[in-house]
């Protein structure tokens, strides 16, 4: 989300955007304000999405802050550099390994509230892999995304013609768009029919965290009425279904409204990721456990033992 965010003035039908209108508009911070909103580093032992339990801690990368060009830091600045990497970016089967009780509660997840919402850490390379493994593996086809909704005709236009018009929400550098992101969404519409949600967008000048989270949700759920099926990814403290320490996420207002919704948290083992810049996450787990989805303590937890960083667009910004 694009930063700041408990409940949208009014609390009407309304779609977020319709209802913001009555409270004053700001468009999403620029690219500069995303990254600098970021935090440079986090305590080694906190969640790598920036929340209280779980997950991989994080220490900065050495270096000296965005450095864009080959062979130091895997980010683009240009749309030829960029389509060239979308290109040669392999769309493989990463070996996801699911577990019964892990499949059997996120089919519930999809009959009882038609979402499984997924938790990441943006800038991970195999991240677009774990949505096309899990798309295959509940059957879906539609997939939510915590982008920007006004990037919306530039993603059709990439999915019809393979080229991408230019538009200054795709050079943000937070990860949350990646190559690989653009490779697994042209493969899964040549595989069949894609329908693909943004639902970040608009943000009133004075809401909260949580109020910016609630708007998202009812942009989710206005694209993504009951007896569709859809798996939504945003990031780590998006995605919890009950209240954390930020507020009221994404998740719990969806709750409200889709009784049963689970939630799927990615938890890396270790590795790299670009959020801004390089960063890297603790040593949490071995390098050779399986890629597997699973129950722990209740929860659904989907680990990777090895983070890779993605190639992201980003214009760093005088």
């Amino acid at each position: 989300m694009m930063p700041t965010p408990s409940a949208v003035p009014g609390g009407s039908g309304l779609s977020a955007g319709a209802q913001a209108a009555t409270v004053g508009l700001l468009l999403p911070p620029g690219p500069a304000a995303i990254c600098s909103a970021m935090p440079r580093c986090r305590r080694a032992g906190r969640d790598a999405a920036g929340r209280r339990r779980g997950g991989a801690g994080l220490v900065q990368w050495p270096g000296d802050g965005n450095r864009c060009h080959a062979g130091n830091v895997p980010c683009v600045a240009s749309l030829d550099e960029f389509h060239q990497v979308i290109a040669g970016f392999a769309v493989a089967d990463l070996g996801l390994v699911i577990e019964p009780a892990a499949l059997a509660a996120g089919r519930q997840s999809l009959d009882s509230a038609g979402l499984l919402l997924v938790g990441e850490t943006h800038g991970v390379a195999e991240n677009p892999l774990l949505i096309r493994a899990l798309m295959q593996a509940f059957g879906l086809t539609s997939l939510a995304l915590e982008w920007g909704e006004r990037l919306a005709p530039v993603i059709e236009g990439f999915l019809a013609r393979g080229t991408l018009a230019d538009h200054r929400w795709l050079w943000s550098g937070d990860g949350r768009i990646t190559a690989g992101h653009l490779a697994v969404l042209a493969e899964r519409a040549a595989a069949g029919p894609l329908q693909l949600i943004l639902f970040d967008g608009v943000i009133g000048a004075d809401w909260s965290w949580s109020q910016q989270d609630e708007a998202m949700a009812r942009r989710l759920l206005a694209a993504s009425p009951p007896g569709t099926r859809t798996l939504a990814v945003a990031r780590g403290y998006h995605t919890p279904t009950t209240p954390i320490e930020l507020g009221v996420p994404m998740g719990a207002w969806l709750a409200r409204q889709r009784p049963g919704i689970r939630e799927i948290q990615i938890r890396y083992g270790g590795g790299h990721f670009y959020n801004c810049e390089p960063r890297q996450f603790d040593r949490r787990m071995s390098p050779q456990q399986p890629i597997r989805l699973h129950r722990h303590d209740g929860e659904l937890v989907l680990d990777l033992p090895v983070a890779s960083e993605a190639v992201v667009p980003h214009r760093p910004q005088p």
